[in-house]
């Protein structure tokens, strides 16, 4: 880290705290809008991470997390310099939308162009003004509509510093995914900046358990890279080790009809498993299938819509070669993350 840090122009010394306003193209009633970008700078030189949210715009989990993130106690001495970013998408986070109004995906489109499309405009506005300043990288995403993620980190485990950082994070289910082209992963990863993807919950709504767990992963990495000093908290003897997903496998609708589930979320299934029924919607006399799972794992992904089409993903199954030890460590991650159960009253009022 330098002394010198600008972002859309603003010079913020060291020890200063300032929310800068980067311009974006108007929207087509000639509104002027902005993305919101917090810095946080210590006193002392460190590392320079971001944090975002909302490259997706319906995906509203990591807005709520970086809220908190800012206001934590556990922040008062940073070492270096931490940027948020809680809306990057704020067209789509405007319209409740994936996407941008242009019909794109902004997770496809980076590192993108000064002269491309709106998505790869803002794209390369993100890359030159946030992610080529810093050293590190945490993006912060949910499922889509309708579909609900167990709280997991996703990282190009090839990279050893990817991997401390994914390892830091503290859920216990970590999957090793490569980096997709035109993704935020992939163009950071060209600049030499490590990246991780924190998946949780469902879009448009908020999941306590989540965000918990995401802003206690958020600072956890911040320790593990010199931002702050280790925590001084007592802790718990049951506090869960992640375990790295060997591969994983979606489960796709037979046929269409109305899905009845069997399983839940974290779920430890074995292969010929009975997951759930899709029947017609005619009754008693109407045809079921039965869908099976073709293989042993743990559930870290599932429809929440009972309405299926063929070929619609179901469930989305880890394997890993200890599956009863990653139950074990879910249900104590579950339990160190209820805030009945927490030690230390928590700073903000759980959401309900």
């Amino acid at each position: 880290m330098t002394d010198s840090l600008t972002i859309a122009g603003q010079e913020i010394p060291l020890g200063t705290t300032a929310i800068i306003d980067v311009p974006l193209p108007d929207l087509f009633i000639h509104t002027s809008l902005s993305m919101p970008v917090q810095v946080m700078r210590g006193k002392r030189e460190g590392p320079t991470i971001f944090v975002s949210a909302a490259v997706h715009g319906d995906e509203i989990n990591g807005v709520e997390i970086i809220r908190r993130l800012v206001k934590s106690k556990a922040l008062t001495r940073i070492k270096g310099t931490l940027i948020t970013i809680p809306v990057v998408n704020v067209y789509g986070f405007l319209n409740q939308s994936r996407y941008l109004a242009d019909r794109r995906d902004l997770n496809r489109n980076f590192p993108g162009s000064v002269k491309g499309s709106l998505a790869g405009r803002l794209a390369k506005l993100f890359m030159t003004e946030v992610a080529e300043l810093c050293t590190h990288g945490i993006d912060l995403h949910t499922a889509a509509i309708h579909r609900d993620n167990l709280p997991q980190i996703r990282a190009d485990l090839t990279s050893p510093i990817t991997e401390q950082m994914a390892l830091a994070f503290n859920v216990p289910v970590v999957v090793n995914s490569g980096l997709i082209e035109g993704s935020l992963r992939y163009a950071c990863s060209a600049k030499n900046v490590p990246v991780i993807v924190y998946e949780a919950g469902e879009a448009l709504r908020f999941d306590e358990f989540s965000i918990r767990a995401g802003v206690e992963g958020i600072i956890s990495v911040m320790r593990s890279i010199g931002m702050l000093t280790p925590s001084k908290r007592k802790i718990k003897k049951n506090k869960p080790e992640p375990y790295i997903a060997r591969s994983t496998l979606w489960v796709r609708a037979p046929e269409s009809g109305i899905f009845r589930m069997s399983v839940s979320m974290g779920a430890h299934i074995f292969e010929g498993d009975l997951l759930g029924t899709v029947a017609t919607p005619y009754g008693a006399n109407g045809e079921e299938t039965q869908v099976i799972s073709p293989i042993s794992g743990i559930i870290i992904g599932r429809t929440n819509l009972p309405l299926v089409s063929e070929g619609e993903a179901l469930f989305h199954i880890a394997r890993f070669s200890r599956p009863e030890d990653v139950v074990d460590n879910l249900e104590a991650f579950q339990l160190d993350l209820d805030p009945a159960t927490d030690e230390a009253p928590p700073e903000d009022l759980p959401i309900i």
